[in-house]
């Protein structure tokens, strides 16, 4: 397991106010011989420190779906399967999927499938919480496109939520874009949305827990 780059200045910055508070709670309590306090503080303080590490952990996993499979980008729950209408892009119906990731999640967001990237827009926004129905259309947000060899496109959205602060997406216009190859992080709990064509065979269900790169959201026919 490896450790995302986009947290090495935030578990820096962490590990120097943890120990900053505990050597405050060293000369606050150790010393006052107020033991069992001294022990509560630091076991909290090292769940916190602990718990900001694992939010940037980056699993090993190997990816093996095929062309016409649409890949989870994203650890979490799926918390909507609907048919919308998408309005940024497409204009027109498509089937959407969002993906609900809660702090304790991976936040490493992965091509959910291969082609080029025709389009890159990022939306300054609100920060609703991530579940609530206008967070894809009016919080902070990032919009990608990609084109897969055979003339389908596919569109996914990363949401910030009421925690999350920092969308990061790393596609650009043109670029090719690999299945299960890294395109952004999102900080601190947030959501996915993904909108597929109308008639794609969806292969998850509501309340589904579903793992980037090892979950097939659906197949194009």
């Amino acid at each position: 397991m490896k450790l995302h780059r986009e947290g090495y200045g935030i578990m820096l910055g962490t590990v120097v106010l943890i120990t900053a508070l505990s050597i405050l709670n060293y000369w606050g309590f150790k010393i006052h011989e107020l033991l069992s306090l001294f022990i509560l503080i630091e076991l909290v303080l090292i769940t916190f420190l602990i718990l900001v590490v694992q939010f940037f952990r980056i699993p090993s996993r190997l990816c093996t779906f095929g062309e016409n499979d649409i890949v989870c980008p994203a650890d979490g729950k799926i918390v909507v399967i609907e048919e919308t209408q998408e309005n940024e892009y497409f204009n027109d119906k498509r089937i959407q999927i969002s993906i609900f990731m809660s702090p304790l999640n991976v936040h490493a967001n992965y091509y959910p499938i291969s082609g080029i990237t025709k389009y890159v827009k990022y939306h300054p926004g609100l920060f609703l919480v991530a579940w609530h129905p206008k967070s894809s259309t009016d919080n902070e947000r990032s919009t990608i496109v990609v084109e897969n060899k055979n003339g389908t496109e596919l569109l996914f959205r990363q949401i910030a939520g009421a925690v999350a602060r920092r969308i990061c997406y790393y596609a650009e216009v043109g670029n090719e874009a690999k299945q299960a190859e890294e395109f952004g992080f999102i900080k601190f709990g947030s959501r996915i949305d993904v909108f597929l064509p109308i008639g794609t065979k969806i292969d998850v269900k509501v309340g589904d827990v579903v793992k980037s790169k090892l979950t097939r959201l659906a197949t194009f026919k």
